[in-house]
């Protein structure tokens, strides 16, 4: 069937391009390179990355997962970045979900324990959505988390995440159903100051 309206990111925008790196004052925003697959299964046997993702991962599945990564850019599924210091890497960002006719995706960040408290997370998803509006050009991106997780919760509002509301029983924990908040911003939507 044919759609009234046209694509709002044509597709083959992203698989054409490179995956960016994006830069947020001493923060950089970079591809997965295979060389952090230690520091990533390091990094989920953190129990509170553990708690809020939902996942585990061995050094040869987080390489797998680094390996990943390319061919979703070129599928325009998503990207994935490592957020790195100038003491290694920080954390990671995603987006995922990509739909770009419909213009919209989702994020999803964690942080280490170590960079935790210096808003790591609240200004790599600023600098994530400032590419993803400007130079992406997408209309909507969406993030969800627990409604436990209040760490997660200021770092959406602080980056000017408007919240939505809440998705009942939506995500399966290792505890059981969790409710989960609904953050997001459109590309009109004011930039927070950070």
């Amino acid at each position: 069937m044919p759609q009234l309206t046209g694509p709002v990111v044509v597709p083959g925008s992203l698989a054409r391009s490179c995956q960016p790196v994006l830069e947020s004052g001493d923060l950089v925003l970079r591809p997965w390179q295979a060389a952090d697959a230690p520091a990533v299964a390091q990094a989920y046997s953190d129990p509170g990355i553990r708690r809020w993702h939902v996942r585990s991962m061995t050094e040869d599945e987080a390489r797998a997962w680094i390996d990943s990564w390319p061919g979703r850019w070129a599928g325009e599924s998503g990207g994935g970045w490592a957020i790195a210091g100038t003491s290694g890497l920080l954390g990671q960002i995603s987006l995922r979900r990509l739909n770009l006719p419909d213009g919209s995706g989702e994020v999803s960040y964690w942080v280490l324990p170590a960079a935790r408290g210096r808003r790591v997370a609240t200004r790599a998803l600023c600098a994530l959505s400032t590419w993803a509006f400007e130079q992406l050009r997408l209309h909507r991106v969406e993030l969800a988390h627990s409604t436990l997780n209040s760490a997660s919760c200021r770092v959406a509002v602080n980056a000017g995440y408007t919240h939505e509301g809440t998705k009942r029983g939506e995500g399966l924990h290792a505890d059981g159903w969790h409710d989960m908040h609904l953050h997001a911003r459109l590309n009109d939507d004011p930039h927070p100051h950070v």
